[in-house]
């Protein structure tokens, strides 16, 4: 069976959301995980999601910013929450597929938002950045991989850093630019190796191949200018990378009318 996974940082589901409706049309993933739908649960558009085909749909928001959800063909035998640095800021969700999912029942999908960390990469002068750091030092205690016996999972969701050289259009200059900076990029590689993670994208398409899945809304020509960053993962258990069959980014959704400043990336798994 293949497992077709998404994950998108949307930037408001609801404002949205017909971009959301094309993208399953076009690609019809299995599952959908998508980060900033900046929507309270209780005007999240459950119903509306359900019916482009996907009837299973967790989410977890707040007015205005951040928020979860993985919209999903296949029911969930189990769905969790964790909090991240003591807030309640609705940056992950959990769920495990049920037997339903036939080959790929029991895996366990994580929806990551990490905090983006402002733009001065100084813990002691920015909040935001001091948070950043806290999270994924929280994140790297987590791992997510207690045993090497543990049930298959994915990981995926706008982790916020690009963490190789060619993650971005131009490493020397973003060195000292936060989403690249050396102590985010080896927080998030510590990470991955400590708790035995896979980056799919890299385990199908090596460096020196840049690949980019956010461009900045500040640029007047984001495709001419191609100044993107990798800042959206899609992680597998060491124990099933070989099931990787494929991965792609969906660049063109950069181009649509009113965008998100990020673009789907889709793996596909033969489980």
């Amino acid at each position: 069976m293949n497992l077709t996974i998404s994950t998108w940082n949307i930037n408001s589901v609801r404002l949205r959301i017909e971009q959301v409706q094309r993208f399953l049309k076009e690609r019809r993933p299995d599952v959908l995980c998508l980060q900033e739908t900046k929507c309270p649960n209780d005007k999240f558009p459950l119903k509306e999601l359900q019916s482009f085909g996907y009837p299973f749909v967790v989410h977890m928001g707040q007015k205005g910013y951040n928020g979860v959800a993985i919209l999903s063909r296949f029911p969930f035998s189990e769905t969790s929450v964790m909090e991240m640095c003591g807030r309640q800021d609705a940056r992950h969700i959990t769920v495990t597929l049920a037997p339903q999912a036939k080959a790929a029942s029991g895996v366990v999908i994580h929806n990551f938002y990490v905090p983006a960390g402002g733009d001065i990469p100084d813990p002691d002068v920015n909040e935001k950045f001091r948070h950043k750091l806290q999270f994924m030092e929280e994140l790297r205690a987590w791992g997510g991989r207690a045993k090497p016996t543990a049930t298959p999972a994915i990981l995926v969701g706008d982790l916020n850093v690009a963490p190789l050289e060619h993650d971005v259009w131009s490493h020397k200059q973003l060195l000292d630019v936060v989403s690249h900076t050396p102590v985010e990029t080896a927080a998030l590689e510590e990470l991955r190796q400590e708790a035995g993670w896979t980056d799919a994208m890299r385990h199908l398409r090596p460096e020196p191949e840049k690949i980019y899945s956010w461009w900045s809304y500040r640029s007047p020509d984001w495709a001419a200018a191609d100044k993107g960053r990798r800042l959206d993962h899609i992680w597998v258990s060491d124990d099933i990378k070989n099931a990787v069959r494929s991965i792609d980014v969906t660049r063109e959704t950069r181009g649509w009318e009113r965008p998100s400043d990020h673009v789907p990336v889709t793996a596909v798994l033969e489980l």
